[in-house]
């Protein structure tokens, strides 16, 4: 979408940009702050307590977002060892990003719904271009995190809801050593033209149509 957009509506894109920038800030951001809140400060340490953009994007979790429509920020930092609870600290730590997007996705689909029903503004408005960006991308970022192979949120969520380091720790293992090249197998392939994050677009399409109500007639 991105390159289209750059080519022939520059504005749209630069939309695009600072809807991307913000789930990714806000994701992260929520990350660090939930382990500040659960006793570790190694993110704040790192300089990633903060909603400056720069300190969290990934070069090609970036490019990934441009060339896909989905991708990653470096990985929040965080030492367990630091929480009050480990297993359920980590958790809530690897949950704080994705429902940060979940909020952002539903917010923004509430202030894009009274928008239209108030007949002030086209659907064709920057603003409810904006507004329609922000939901879908955060609603794109939220279900990709849930994957759960790393660096993605997903596979910390997993270890956490099934504790794997008591119960099954040479899955553990297995997923932290080769899923992030399983996941760089499938983002190369999507780049090549096979769309294996398909069944993302329709959950996000499916999600965006509940936020909507009634004006989602308007989008689909």
């Amino acid at each position: 979408m991105f390159f289209a957009l750059l080519f022939s509506e520059p504005i749209l894109a630069v939309a695009w940009i600072v809807a991307v920038l913000s789930a990714i800030t806000i994701h992260e951001f929520s990350h660090a702050y939930m382990a500040h809140l659960r006793g570790d400060t190694t993110a704040e340490s790192a300089g990633r307590l903060t909603l400056n953009p720069l300190s969290h994007i990934d070069l090609a979790g970036f490019i990934a977002f441009l060339l896909i429509g989905y991708g990653w920020a470096k990985p929040v930092p965080y030492n367990p060892y630091y929480l009050k609870s480990p297993r359920w600290d980590g958790f809530l730590v690897a949950m704080a990003g994705p429902v940060s997007n979940l909020l952002l996705a539903t917010v923004s689909a509430l202030i894009l719904r009274l928008v239209i029903e108030s007949g002030f503004f086209p659907v064709s408005n920057l603003l409810v271009f904006f507004l329609y960006l922000v939901m879908t991308l955060n609603l794109g970022l939220l279900l990709f995190n849930l994957i759960p192979l790393p660096p993605l949120d997903g596979s910390k969520i997993w270890h956490g809801i099934f504790d794997t380091a008591l119960h099954n720790p040479r899955l553990g293992q297995l997923i932290e050593s080769r899923g992030q090249m399983v996941l760089m197998a499938l983002i190369f392939l999507s780049f090549a033209g096979v769309n294996i994050f398909f069944f993302l677009d329709y959950l996000v399409k499916g999600a965006s149509a509940i936020l909507l109500g009634p004006v989602q007639s308007l989008f689909f």
